[in-house]
């Protein structure tokens, strides 16, 4: 894991092939079975001193093995933007997911946050000196959003029932939009240049403000380990191992060496992934509303992000100069 996640390179001009296709694949199927992961573990533990904890657990052994490789101590600047970036990924993107995951299915759920390139776009576009989406991107922001709908159901703004919690898809959509500002932000941020550490650093930062947010909202109170079940502890195992220590110093590291539109293709695949889990270990539903809105946004962000990953048309000016 280390070759893959924290150089990987054939010839120090880039990345090798290996490489990319190994944490591709990390990301690909390893964050689409986290979501049940994340059912099994809030079970018996609450929701933000569970995912608190296995952060703060994965980040531990990533910063102490990276220190241990020879990477540079963090300066003061560094451990800013990590408490940004993780305070952005971990308590605001993964901490909606979790809180969300009490209130609607992790299949659900893994298609909400499948709209995370969605969000990109906007930011990126909003954002001091950003770029203007295309029409394909204008198509793809509104296709998802009729995706969004039918997910949702028309129950949800009139209040005939029938469709997902509309506050966990609430929780699930703010999750969604602080996870693209954090991704946004660490492209230019100054984190450590060594990817273990700089995951290590978000997550000691966020799995920090996580703990603090459970201690506020009273979830250490009347807590025993005695009452965690089998099933939650292997949940949480699990999230701290794979779903921290492998998946996402892989994501880390794609943002590191490929574009943010080929790292945002997780968000095709993590959604079936997570669906097929739900529907085969824990018997969730699979309903024909479900089918159509996980095609419909898939569908979008593939549409969103091959509008993306184009070059741009060389404007007149640049075509004159040239």
């Amino acid at each position: 894991m280390a070759s893959t996640t924290s150089g990987g390179t054939t010839d120090g001009a880039g990345p090798s092939r290996t490489a990319v296709v190994i944490n591709f694949a990390l990301v690909y199927l390893i964050w689409g079975s986290t979501y049940l992961g994340i059912r099994y573990a809030i079970a018996t533990i609450p929701t933000f001193l569970m995912a608190g904890t296995r952060f703060l657990a994965a980040g531990i052994v990533l910063f102490a093995w990276g220190r241990w490789r020879g990477a540079p101590a963090l300066t003061r600047r560094n451990w800013r933007d990590a408490a940004i970036v993780g305070g952005l990924l971990l308590l605001g993107g993964n901490g909606g997911v979790v809180w969300a995951e009490t209130r609607v299915l992790s299949g659900i759920a893994a298609l909400l946050v499948a709209t995370v390139p969605v969000w990109v776009v906007i930011i990126e576009w909003v954002r001091p000196g950003g770029t203007r989406p295309t029409v394909a991107v204008f198509a793809g922001l509104a296709l998802g959003l009729a995706g969004l709908f039918v997910l949702i159901g028309p129950g949800a703004f009139t209040g005939a029932g029938g469709g997902v919690d509309p506050l966990g898809a609430l929780a699930l959509t703010l999750g969604s939009i602080a996870w693209a500002i954090g991704s946004v932000y660490a492209r230019t941020a100054a984190l450590p240049r060594d990817a273990v550490t700089s995951t290590g650093a978000q997550m000691l930062c966020g799995g920090s403000m996580m703990l603090a947010l459970s201690a506020a909202g009273g979830q250490l109170s009347g807590f025993h380990l005695r009452d965690v079940s089998a099933t939650s502890w292997w949940g949480w195992v699990y999230l701290v191992t794979i779903g921290s220590i492998v998946g996402y110093t892989a994501y880390v590291w794609l943002l590191k060496n490929v574009s943010s539109a080929k790292a945002s293709t997780y968000a095709y695949v993590n959604p079936v992934v997570a669906v097929l889990l739900g529907w085969k270990m824990s018997g969730e539903p699979i309903t024909p509303r479900t089918i159509v809105a996980a095609a419909i946004i898939v569908a979008a962000v593939i549409l969103i992000t091959l509008a993306r990953s184009r070059p741009a048309a060389a404007t007149p000016r640049a075509r004159r100069a040239a």
